[in-house]
């Protein structure tokens, strides 16, 4: 198994014991156990990978801003690269947030873009935006198997990604730490800090991201459009598993998401508003690596490699901290969310 890759079964099993019944120390909660981890446990993420966009004020004149990860290469690549030029060129700069769908996502982007029956006109697309595909919501095993040892982490450290596992074809179910099975993926498993669903089958499996609460998806219309970056979406409801490999992730929003998933919902079809002057606005959007250093955010997260990230797992999957009564014996992966934190300037 890779040094990136660790699944959730494995993660449980690299976890300390729970406390036997009897013992009278009482068991650290997930909060506690994070809380408690080393420093040297955390991964700085980029500058470069994080966005700051900036809403028009609430209705008391609060700021409100989201911080939003982007997703490491190899995955979402033509699209996080596609976000990067929107961001840069200005063109995310006062669009709107068009949906609100109640347990489902929040959608922001140009309201004319794309859109038969808008008003207005829309804004032009910038220059350099690759062109995305489809086939491009996985990633073949082979590409991550391949990745050289000395590729980059995000924090700028060289990072080892190679080996994955058994070479595809293999019994993975004789490795009880490559796979956990799901519901909506025959493998769940985190990689570099990310949750990602996989196959092991045929000659290059496929591995994607899921979606979980607070991931960051591009806004697409009928197969095979598969959507620039121009518009996007955040989840705020219950995980929508049944959209992995049917739309692009990009990333995860590790700050600010009460901002929009707060918003009113929108009474039109799909939680569209159907009122323009309902629609919140969006002032910027900015690269974090683009700020002026007082104003750079910084954010790091819990590795999943780590023996406090396996105890946090352990204890999120297995509530015994004095609150519950029944452990539930396991998690979704969604219910194990990677702790994130802003660093102190």
């Amino acid at each position: 198994m890779t040094k990136h890759l660790i699944s959730l079964a494995a993660a449980l099993a690299l976890a300390t014991p729970s406390i036997a019944q009897g013992d009278t120390e009482t068991p650290p909660s997930p909060n506690e156990i994070v809380a408690q981890a080393q420093a040297d446990e955390w991964v700085a993420i980029a500058p470069e990978d994080l966005l700051v966009m900036t809403l028009a004020p609430d209705a008391e004149g609060n700021e409100r801003k989201v911080v939003i990860q982007l997703m490491p290469a190899p995955f979402s690549e033509a699209w996080t690269a596609n976000i990067r030029t929107f961001a840069r060129s200005g063109w995310y700069d006062d669009i709107t947030v068009n949906r609100v769908q109640d347990n489902y996502v929040v959608q922001w982007g140009d309201a004319n873009y794309d859109n038969p029956e808008a008003e207005g006109e829309p804004k032009g697309l910038p220059t350099g935006l690759l062109q995305t595909s489809e086939d491009q919501y996985t990633i073949g095993f082979k590409t991550l198997d391949a990745l050289e040892d000395n590729s980059p982490g995000q924090d700028g450290s060289s990072q080892t990604k190679t080996g994955l596992g058994a070479p595809a074809g293999s019994d993975f179910n004789e490795d009880p730490g490559i796979h956990e099975k799901d519901p909506y993926a025959p493998w769940v498993q985190f990689w570099d800090g990310w949750p990602i669903g996989a196959e092991f089958e045929g000659e290059n499996p496929p591995f994607w991201p899921v979606h979980c609460y607070g991931m960051v998806g591009v806004g697409r219309n009928y197969s095979p459009d598969a959507g620039t970056g121009a518009e996007l979406y955040t989840v705020i409801g219950h995980a929508p598993r049944h959209l992995d490999r049917n739309i692009a992730l990009v990333g995860r929003i590790v700050e600010g998401i009460e901002h929009l998933s707060s918003l009113p919902r929108g009474k039109g079809v799909l939680g569209f508003y159907e009122d323009e002057s309902r629609r919140p606005p969006i002032l910027t959007v900015r690269v974090a690596s683009d700020l002026a250093d007082a104003q750079k955010p910084r954010f790091e997260y819990l590795s999943t490699e780590t023996e406090s990230f396996a105890r946090y797992a352990n204890a999120r999957a297995n509530r015994s901290d004095p609150f519950f009564i029944y452990p539930t014996g396991g998690a979704d992966i969604c219910n194990i969310p990677v702790p994130i934190r802003r660093v102190a300037e």
